[in-house]
């Protein structure tokens, strides 16, 4: 039964994968238009079990929600969202609320969109075999059920005023028809996770590991023919790369320039333009609460509150800005950005005192007992290995500082470049010491939850960090329908993490994307840049030849 269901599987891909291959070197009347996007390469393609920038963006583009947020990034009732496979809804009490789909809606394969797949989208993204990140985000809908082939209800285990956003926002609708004869044990490697089938503007054409994946533009999109006719990124390991290309005209798209030399490298390109957008994402070094080679048991360094918050206080957060950023960057003062409604310029991580963050270490028996520059204590050196992917040069440039300034305490740090997947997956698995990781937020401050809360072990909380006092000033945040008492909880929930330093806060990007001048009705979301990329057009009179490819 098994192995039919892959051959099946397999036989239905590979005519939808290979009717999409065929170019011509001319497009139909006014629809032409190529974005050439420069970038890392993506993990899968499976929403449930995505993770990075590039997969989020290129996910938004073949599959879609129920609605979408609006462009003020409410997430409080439903006030600013707009329909998407959901052309209605309903709140029929305070804990249900049901959506009527677009019965215009399809798959790619031409099979109507229906509530039997929403239904079965929330079992997948709930189910723990599965172990979608996005799962804990979703423990307080108690129900999803199918009322007819258009109608789902969603039930919740309590009111609170984020019911809708959580119905709508963490879950991209599945195809049932394609994946309910696969083992949930199974999915997250299935040949699916690289070649989908979705519902959205684009399909997937090709994805070539390592070097680009394309997208085509679907003519028949139930919400209207998106603007371009295709969309492709191209994977550059170095982001250095991906600027040469920019300003020599090989490629139109980068999100995030990154540092100052690239911003000038940008200007200076006559059909190049900046657009500047508000930073959802921010940049930390997170430690390791248990041991990476016995996950059982805990970290023998970064387990103890008082060391982490020794060498939290030993770096120069602000000093690292400044050399890696300059302009384009701010200190970061915990797990949020002033992206969010509950950011506060009250809020502050650990100071920067290397005084204060010797003392501690030698009240807590590190001392450099053989002079050779490094703190020991029970024959343990104060030693560890940082992991860092080559995809980010900011990262890069900013561990090296970062290493420096540990050195002068007593803190050896050795530094592992590490490709975009392997970094990923040995972060996922707790092979590490420390991270320097990033993530990009949602507009929902309930996220900390997925990064840091105890729900999130197993999932994007990746450290393994835990503490009840945390958790719970959460929970009571996210319930209370008192935007002033929540403002109060959420701040007393920051202030918890910033004291334990679970990790140290090093940057949040003011990001800055480069796009060519040809492209019109350019709008980047702050939540997830390529959210509205399916809405940018190129007029005819500006075409380039490879605007005018056509894939069919």
């Amino acid at each position: 039964m098994l192995r039919r269901a892959r051959a099946t599987l397999g036989l239905l891909l590979g005519p939808l994968i290979a009717a999409g291959c065929a170019e011509s070197n001319g497009c139909e009347g006014d629809w032409c238009g190529t974005a050439v996007i420069v970038g890392a390469d993506a993990d899968v393609l499976f929403p449930p079990t995505m993770q990075g920038d590039v997969a989020n963006a290129i996910v938004d583009l073949v599959f879609l929600k129920l609605a979408d947020i609006g462009a003020d990034l409410n997430t409080l009732g439903d006030a600013g969202f707009e329909p998407r496979l959901a052309r209605s809804w309903t709140f029929e009490d305070s804990v249900t609320i049901r959506f009527q789909l677009d019965p215009r809606a399809r798959w790619h394969d031409g099979r109507p969109v229906t509530a039997s797949d929403v239904e079965f989208t929330f079992e997948i993204y709930r189910d723990t075999l599965v172990n979608s990140p996005q799962r804990p985000m979703l423990d307080r809908i108690a129900a999803v059920t199918a009322a007819d082939s258009l109608s789902v209800v969603f039930r919740f285990d309590r009111f609170y005023p984020e019911q809708f956003f959580d119905a709508v926002h963490h879950m991209r609708i599945l195809p049932r028809h394609w994946l309910d004869t696969i083992p949930r044990r199974e999915l997250a490697a299935h040949p699916f996770t690289r070649n989908p089938v979705g519902n959205g503007p684009y399909r997937l054409v090709r994805w070539n590991r390592g070097e680009s994946i394309e997208l085509a533009g679907d003519s028949t999109f139930f919400l209207g023919r998106p603007g371009l006719r295709r969309i492709i990124w191209q994977v550059v390991a170095d982001p250095g790369v991906g600027i040469t290309r920019l300003v020599a005209g090989e490629a139109d798209v980068l999100n995030f320039i990154g540092t100052p030399e690239n911003l000038a490298r940008v200007r200076q390109a006559p059909h190049l333009r900046t657009v500047s957008y508000r930073s959802n994402q921010y940049a930390y070094i997170g430690f390791n609460f248990r041991n990476p080679a016995r996950q059982r048991e805990p970290h023998p360094i970064f387990a103890e509150r008082d060391l982490r918050r020794a060498l939290s206080m030993a770096v120069d957060r602000a000093a690292v800005v400044d050399a890696v950023l300059g302009e384009l960057g701010t200190v970061l003062e915990g797990p949020i950005t002033s992206f969010m409604w509950i950011w506060s310029d009250t809020l502050k991580a650990l100071p920067f005192d290397s005084a204060r963050a010797r003392r501690t270490l030698e009240q807590l028996g590190w001392i450099d007992r053989d002079g050779d520059g490094v703190r020991e204590r029970g024959g343990l050196k104060l030693a560890f290995e940082l992991l860092v992917p080559t995809t980010s040069q900011l990262r890069r440039r900013a561990a090296v500082i970062v290493q420096e300034q540990l050195r002068r305490v007593g803190a050896a740090m050795s530094i592992n470049e590490l490709d975009w997947s392997t970094f990923l997956s040995r972060a996922a698995a707790g092979q590490f010491d420390a991270i320097f990781g990033a993530w990009a937020l949602d507009p929902s401050p309930r996220q900390l939850r997925q990064y840091w809360g105890s729900p999130g072990i197993g999932g994007f909380n990746y450290q393994k960090y835990r503490s009840p006092e945390f958790d719970r000033l959460v929970e009571r945040a996210s319930a209370t329908g008192d935007r002033a008492q929540a403002l109060e909880l959420w701040h007393r929930a920051i202030g918890v993490i910033t004291q334990d330093a679970p990790a140290i806060w090093i940057y949040a990007p003011r990001p800055v994307a480069a796009v060519h001048r040809r492209f019109e009705n350019v709008t980047i979301r702050s939540d997830q840049w390529a959210a509205t990329l399916w809405t940018w057009r190129v007029s005819p009179d500006n075409l380039l030849p490879r605007d005018r490819i056509a894939v069919h």
